[in-house]
């Protein structure tokens, strides 16, 4: 007998008998290219999250923490306007901006369904009386409201200073006003120095009213 007749000879078995080396290979591919598909997403998602945790290196921020030149205005002129006096005790029944050039002016745009604004105006009325010393102009502006609801914050708070009803929110557009509460300081040439998003509070407000002042 030959030898070579116990031996099996995979040339002439049937393709269905032969062993099938291919697919184990196969499958070790797919599984290495699964394994590092599926490492690169979780270090693509660690990279990302770790980015929304990180403040922006890029971005520059003022005394008051707020990052500097988030408002477009700022070093410019500010955009006069003439709107429809809301306090009781202004003369006037129209204010223009421009009538308070060579003053420095604190412009705050606010609004009476504003929960942030209800916070603020308490401050705001202090902070008046206290910068009246140095002949600064506080005006607000009541954006995107009504009169009559204007005027009822006004009277619940008791603010002295004059403010005015923006109803269409036409000049919040004209001074790039994305929310309410937000301030603008401008100094006595008329130009807004400083810009402020959100309630003040007595650190941001000091810190900013020397520029206008100074």
């Amino acid at each position: 007998m030959d030898t070579h007749d116990n031996l099996t000879d995979h040339s002439e078995l049937p393709q269905a008998e032969r062993p099938n080396r291919k697919p184990k290979a196969n499958r070790k591919r797919q599984i290495t290219i699964v394994v590092v598909v599926s490492l690169l997403n979780v270090g693509l998602l660690a990279l990302l999250f770790s980015q929304l945790l990180t403040p922006a290196k890029n971005s520059g921020t003022g005394d008051s923490g707020i990052p500097a030149g988030g408002n477009a205005l700022v070093g410019h002129a500010a955009p006069d306007f003439s709107l429809t006096t809301l306090s009781e005790n202004t003369a006037a029944s129209v204010l223009h901006l421009s009538n308070f050039k060579g003053k420095p002016v604190v412009l705050n745009f606010w609004a009476s369904w504003c929960g942030p604004c209800q916070d603020e105006a308490p401050f705001l009325r202090s902070a008046w009386q206290q910068a009246q010393a140095n002949s600064v102009v506080f005006v607000g502006v009541d954006n995107n409201d009504t009169t009559t609801d204007g005027k009822i914050f006004l009277h619940k708070y008791a603010i002295p200073y004059p403010n005015v009803i923006d109803a269409n929110g036409a000049t919040a557009v004209n001074y790039g006003v994305t929310g309410n509460p937000e301030t603008f300081f401008i100094n006595r040439q008329g130009i807004v120095v400083a810009w402020l998003p959100g309630p003040l509070t007595p650190a941001t407000f000091q810190s900013n009213l020397q520029k206008i002042t100074g």
